[in-house]
């Protein structure tokens, strides 16, 4: 079993993909902690924020699969296909369920005030904006050039 990790973690393609999300998660701690003065390590296995960890690991292991496995092969089709459902995803779908969040956590406010409703807040930052998914996806292909 540990044989095998030491394989996967000679793997360039796993390599890859595995470096952008560090990257791009050690980036969402260092940017929020310029922007507000405080770390937050919550934030380097959550969701959300800039940049997209989504869209920077499923782009490095697209392009490393294209550099690897050549771009006309149908295993780059597959991976570039998931890649760009993720992508969409993370800014229709899940953006949309955060915005909800903040909708349904401000309503518990005004709800709580006067002490008959329990607190259950929701995490509202599940998406992201179409720029920090943007810069994910340069962030995991800038890693996979560099890794493949």
């Amino acid at each position: 079993m540990s044989n095998n990790i030491f394989v996967m973690l000679k793997n360039e393609i796993f390599l890859s993909a595995f470096l952008a999300w560090l990257v791009a998660q050690l980036l969402k701690v260092i940017i929020y902690a310029a922007r507000n003065k405080k770390f937050n390590f919550k934030l380097l296995l959550g969701s959300g924020g800039m940049p997209s960890s989504h869209s920077a690991t499923v782009m490095a292991l697209a392009t490393a699969i294209g550099r690897t496995q050549g771009w006309e092969s149908p295993m780059w089709i597959v991976t570039l296909t998931f890649a760009i459902i993720i992508m969409t995803d993370a800014v229709g779908v899940r953006r949309a369920v955060g915005q909800q969040a903040t909708i349904l956590n401000k309503m518990l406010d005004e709800f709580c005030t006067d002490g008959k409703i329990g607190e259950t807040r929701l995490k509202e930052l599940l998406g992201h904006t179409p720029v920090e998914v943007i810069v994910g996806a340069l962030l995991g292909i800038g890693m996979a050039i560099v890794f493949t």
